[in-house]
């Protein structure tokens, strides 16, 4: 990730947004149903957020776990905030499976094989649906 790509317009579809966030669904062959929950101000880390900032951002993160686990069902959920030269707050919610192109690894390490991965368009909608239900 560039570390001017979070102050751009996302590349991905916005799922999601208010003044201070945006959940957008990230499109990767490897990983379906995988999200980003971003802060849109340049606040370099959690500690840098106030305590109710850091709530909705957990809150978002959160819900976002809730529609991959009960929709797309993955065998574990990986949520990680790395952003090592990206200058935002942002957390990835990404489904994992065990045989997934990384595992036992994580998606940034070696990749084992390529499968692509397989969501219907009605499992990603109840994703979509979801989170936008539980945030208006």
């Amino acid at each position: 990730m560039d570390k001017r790509e979070l102050c751009q317009p996302p590349v991905y579809p916005i799922v999601w947004k208010n003044s201070k966030f945006r959940i957008i669904e990230i499109d990767d062959p490897s990983y379906s149903a995988y999200y980003r929950v971003e802060h849109t101000q340049h606040i370099k880390e959690m500690t840098d957020l106030d305590e109710k900032e850091r709530d909705e951002l957990m809150k978002l993160v959160f819900i976002v776990e809730s529609a991959i686990k009960v929709f797309y069902k993955p065998d574990k959920i990986n949520l990680a905030s790395l952003g090592n030269l990206t200058p935002h707050v942002h957390w990835h919610v990404i489904p994992r499976f065990y045989d997934d192109n990384h595992f036992p690894g994580s998606i940034w390490s070696e990749q084992k094989k390529f499968k692509k991965t397989k969501i219907s368009s009605q499992v990603r909608k109840n994703i979509n649906s979801f989170i936008i239900n539980k945030l208006n």
